[in-house]
């Protein structure tokens, strides 16, 4: 199956490249089986649930206004195949005074519940909130805020939930109400425990969003108390700012790793090659980076070997840029078959990955709509893109585009002369700067028609950055 998908994708000279690169790779076979049962699996996916995936993204972006790109991820998460189900769910949100713009965001933070059941699942508990005594406005502006709640069961949970929400949303800043709230629960429960300690956080500066997550959450870090409590100053005395999600990812890490195997983690990385203070320098821009195995770690460095870094650069490009430890061999693979795809030799690959490690990041349509952008409508050769690969991490349609848009526009007036300024001069500068000096261009303009076009066409592009 992979064979027969290289062969579509390639020919020619690229094929040759391709097959030096699948040599290359090929000492790891493991990977090697493991991509092939992958694609097998991809090929054998049920046609009813792409149909499903294609209705849900129609769906989103027509009823709700969602954005293609929002629509599918939303889509991963859940699918139907017709729209009695979502439309009732829809309705039902609406009948309570729901705005569109609530309804929008309550579906991109919980769209499982657009295959709940109206009747008989959400409607209850909406109308067992308002028998508590909610106004439109307060069940509105809550839900809004933690739609999971609806996913709680019907009853003292739910209640609890909100009556704790409410507080948060409408005291504001006013710690005597925590304080209040606080002394008023009793040690008896897991639940009262997680209350206590969001409040804790709340008067730390931890965000309401945050906050939400871990009180809805049926697991993590506020569940305890004396773990909580140790788990809360390491983070506090490792300088965490209270108000980013970093504090609230090392808050669960150290909550659920013992001393021992944090020890343990310290030591898989100092064989590595990195030192104690490296490992916490990487810890504080990536929490998430003392959950990985030993192996995980090695051969995330193996792999960045094999595309071409040694092991200095591997080391520095993972302190600067630890979420790379999780990058799959696939993953290299698949970005490798891309470049070449478009063009790139397999030592411009090289030369791509060691100047820009975070292409990593970017997904083979991104890659090729921006090659072929630079390459093909701004006939700028392969070699400017491989001398400037920071330009592949750019917008293309706020920055490549507009930018060069204004370029080609010059260009046709004559006013750069003949030859194509190079990508870094175009991409690579801020805003400001490229204003300058093109705004400088315009000085030397006699037609005061072409100076009034260019300085338009400068304020377009400064607007939609």
């Amino acid at each position: 199956m992979a064979k027969e998908m290289y062969s579509c994708i390639f020919h020619g000279r690229r094929s040759l490249e391709l097959q030096k690169w699948r040599s290359f790779f090929q000492k790891r076979s493991a990977f090697s089986n493991s991509f092939s049962s992958v694609a097998s699996v991809a090929h054998l996916s049920p046609r009813d649930g792409r149909k499903g995936k294609n209705f849900t993204v129609s769906y989103l972006v027509d009823s709700l206004g969602l954005t293609t790109k929002v629509a599918e991820s939303i889509s991963r998460k859940v699918s139907f195949e017709d729209k009695c189900n979502p439309d009732s769910v829809l309705s039902l949100l609406r009948s309570h005074e729901f705005t569109d713009s609530q309804i929008s965001n309550i579906i991109k933070m919980y769209p499982l519940l657009l295959i709940a059941d109206a009747d008989k699942s959400i409607g209850p508990k909406l109308q067992f909130l308002q028998s508590r005594g909610a106004s439109s406005s307060e069940l509105t502006q809550v839900v809004s805020k933690v739609p999971k709640i609806l996913g709680k069961r019907e009853g003292k949970s739910i209640s609890r939930y909100y009556d704790f929400i409410k507080v948060i949303i409408e005291a504001d800043k006013s710690s005597s109400k925590y304080e209040k709230l606080c002394h008023s629960l009793p040690e008896v429960s897991r639940q009262d425990n997680k209350i206590r300690n969001v409040l804790v956080l709340r008067e730390l500066g931890v965000p309401q969003r945050l906050l939400f997550s871990l009180l809805i959450s049926d697991s993590g870090p506020v569940c305890g108390k004396e773990k909580f409590e140790e788990s809360l100053k390491k983070v506090v005395e490792m300088g965490f700012d209270p108000t980013t999600s970093k504090f609230v990812k090392a808050l669960h890490v150290f909550y659920q790793m013992s001393e021992k195997t944090i020890e343990e983690k310290l030591d898989v990385y100092k064989r590595l090659g990195f030192s104690v203070e490296d490992v916490w320098v990487i810890f504080k821009k990536w929490p998430c980076s003392l959950k990985f195995s030993e192996e995980k770690i090695t051969q995330t460095i193996e792999t960045l070997k094999m595309c071409g870094l040694d092991e200095n650069e591997v080391l520095q490009v993972l302190k600067k840029y630890p979420q790379f430890i999780r990058i799959s061999e696939q993953k290299i693979l698949s970005l490798i078959e891309t470049f070449l795809g478009v063009g790139f030799s397999r030592d411009e690959c090289v030369m791509i990955v060691k100047g820009f490690p975070m292409c990593f990041g970017l997904s083979a349509e991104t890659v090729k709509k921006k090659t072929e952008f630079l390459v093909k409508k701004m006939n700028w050769p392969l070699k400017s893109v491989v001398s400037n690969p920071a330009g592949l991490g750019y917008s293309l349609q706020k920055r490549i585009v507009p930018r060069c848009n204004v370029i080609k526009a010059l260009m046709s007036k004559g006013s750069l002369g003949s030859e194509l300024p190079s990508v870094a001069s175009v991409l690579a500068c801020t805003d400001q700067a490229f204003l300058n000096r093109f705004n400088n261009i315009l000085t030397v303009l006699k037609n005061p028609l072409r100076r009034l076009f260019t300085w338009v066409a400068l304020q377009i592009v400064l607007w939609m950055e």
